[in-house]
């Protein structure tokens, strides 16, 4: 039988998926790698980790069913997370600077404040943030001994960290990315499909550290022979939450769906027409085939899973995750407890890198149950505002259901709270690991083994639909005391 092997690189852990004929989960294998904190709101990876992760990760999968045949391999991957390497030595100048950090805050002020914000969105779809690429990849040029000087010799490469694994994967043969990966840095203009040389120009990056930009089903190349016991071609890539999308089956316009990692992420496919966002929305490449973008508006949330890791390694109120839902469910009601989980400041729709987090409503009998409603609540409040603001930005006639995938969409209790917040039906597919499945997907297509995208939509199956069940005024009520805890949050910052 023949097999696709899915590479979900994530943010603290990497997986490896093995997928057989029919699309169904043969094996699996996960491992968690060291987060590095170097200062306050700074986030860095070690690498050579997320390789060693990656490689034994696959290993571990194919040995587990057996050693199949695999016929291809799709990547997936935290997206924005940068890496700088020389070309010759195959080895990294620096940390990788993850999608979290902020250390380019100020910068960024800098370039709004010199007018170039309105350019920057205009050609690629998102705001002047310390979130994306661009501006982490200035940091390590302008930082690290050398780098600069070498990266103008050409003698240094810039990926995310698809270009990375796929840089390792085939011996440093193939350097690429694809179009939803380069949509993310920054520097990739979405309407014109290149990289933009007016925004490389303004960052000081030279153009010789770019990978190739290709669609997500596509050649990659080929594994080193020694990697796996023969060569398999790499045929699939897309960031983390277009990968998702691909998996929901979000393939029309007006489809959307909302992914629960570390942080959460929702798409609204909009079609071959990038919507220009009045909501402080990203607009960006949903998936890219036979060399035609597919659109979408996105809201990016930091912290969403990792609120309940705060809980569990930073309170240590809970040892494992699955303890959230039944101390959510033994809280007092009467007890409105927020939490504003801005750790690493607030995503869209407010983008303010200088915020942190906060609590409000505490009371002497507010204990680990509350707190643990407040963090589940969290992310529904948060995925609430992302709604409302594509809402406001979409005018096509969008389907009111919200799939939902990521570790949190297996809480019954969040995703209840999520449609009942959101006042919408919430539906969560049988095949929960659509991140990896969307990256199979598009490399088991394109080697014939999976069918075309109208076939595979059909095969997507609901696990459980939530209906809301909250009344419109305490639904109205709870929502105001977000956005009032969201604006206090906003105000000690500032």
């Amino acid at each position: 039988m023949t097999h696709i092997l899915a590479i979900d690189q994530g943010t603290t852990s990497s997986r490896a998926i093995l997928f057989d004929a029919d699309m169904n989960v043969r094996s699996s294998a996960q491992e968690e790698f060291p987060q590095h904190f170097p200062r306050s709101g700074w986030v860095e990876h070690d690498p050579e980790d997320l390789w060693a992760t990656v490689a034994a990760t696959c290993r571990a999968a194919i040995e587990k069913a057996g050693n199949p045949t695999v016929a291809a391999i799709g990547i997936t991957n935290q997206r924005e997370t940068v890496v700088v390497w020389d070309r010759k030595t195959g080895k990294a100048v620096h940390n990788a600077i993850v999608w979290q950090d902020r250390r380019t805050a100020e910068f960024c002020r800098e370039l709004e404040a010199a007018g170039h914000g309105d350019m920057i969105t205009a050609r690629t779809g998102l705001l002047v943030d310390p979130y994306f690429s661009a501006t982490k990849v200035k940091w390590i040029l302008d930082h690290v001994e050398g780098a600069r000087a070498r990266a103008e010799a050409g003698d240094l490469a810039f990926g995310t960290v698809d270009s990375w694994l796929i840089w390792r994967l085939t011996g440093g043969a193939v350097h690429a990315t694809d179009a939803t990966n380069a949509a993310r840095t920054m520097l990739y203009d979405i309407h014109k499909s290149r990289w933009s040389v007016t925004i490389c120009d303004l960052f000081g990056i030279p153009q010789s550290m770019l990978p190739d930009v290709r669609d997500c089903s596509a050649d990659f190349g080929t594994t080193r022979p020694d990697l796996f016991g023969r060569p398999i071609p790499i045929t699939g890539v897309a960031g983390d939450q277009q990968a998702a999308t691909v998996g929901q089956a979000c393939f029309q316009p007006g489809m959307m769906k909302s992914t629960y990692g570390t942080g959460c992420f929702a798409l609204l496919n909009t079609g071959d027409t990038p919507v220009a966002s009045s909501q402080r929305l990203l607009t960006t490449i949903a998936y890219q085939l036979d060399g035609k973008p597919t659109y979408a508006l996105e809201g990016s949330i930091f912290i969403a899973g990792a609120v309940v890791q705060w809980l569990r390694d930073g309170l240590k109120i809970i040892r494992e995750a699955r303890e959230t839902q039944p101390l959510a469910e033994s809280a007092d009601e009467s007890q409105r407890v927020i939490l504003v989980p801005a750790f690493t400041g607030l995503g869209a729709p407010y983008w303010k890198p200088e915020c942190r987090g906060a609590i409000f409503g505490l009371t002497r009998n507010s204990g680990p149950a509350e707190l643990a409603r407040a963090a589940l609540e969290s992310v529904g409040f948060q995925t609430l505002d992302l709604l409302q603001a594509m809402r406001a930005d979409w005018q096509g006639d969008g389907r009111t259901a919200l799939r939902v995938d990521g570790g949190m969409a297996a809480s019954d209790w969040a995703m209840q709270f999520l449609s009942d917040i959101i006042g919408a039906q919430v539906d969560r597919p049988r095949i929960t690991e659509t991140t990896a499945l969307g990256a199979a997907w598009l490399a088991g297509q394109r080697q014939g083994i999976y069918p075309d995208a109208e076939g595979f939509a059909r095969s997507w199956a609901l696990d459980r639909s939530f209906q809301p069940q909250m009344s419109d005024d305490l639904r109205a009520e709870r929502q105001d005391e977000w956005r009032r805890a969201v604006q206090a949050t906003i105000g000690v910052c500032s």
